[in-house]
């Protein structure tokens, strides 16, 4: 992990991640924007949720491509998140739900 990548994962969301390729196959996140999950990152089948025009590609975790909208792009452009893991519940749409774990969006300045 370097300090110019947009965004990076601990070990332990690592390790989440490859655990649930193994149940669900290929993943991707979105950074949500809010509404019924607040502002976290959500872990989908990659071939369930679509991407588009107002969604930017921040990079790639685990192997796992990472997406945000253009929107929140812009407020975060200056700053690296570092997608982490917690026990508690995660958003009811994410994929680490049934786990007891949640991912975690935590930030630093570039």
């Amino acid at each position: 992990m370097t300090e110019k990548e947009k965004v990076v994962a601990t070990d332990a969301a690592l390790e989440l991640i490859e655990s649930l390729k193994e149940q669900h196959g290929p993943l991707m996140f979105h950074q949500s924007g809010g509404c019924c999950d607040g502002s976290s990152p959500m872990c989908y089948p990659r071939d369930e949720f679509r991407t588009g025009n107002s969604d930017v590609k921040l990079g790639t975790i685990g192997e796992t491509p990472f997406y945000i909208s253009k929107d929140q792009y812009e407020y975060w452009k200056h700053t690296q998140l570092i997608i982490d893991v917690v026990d508690g519940r995660g958003g009811m749409f994410s994929l680490e739900g049934p786990e007891g774990k949640r991912f975690l969006t935590r930030s630093k300045v570039l």
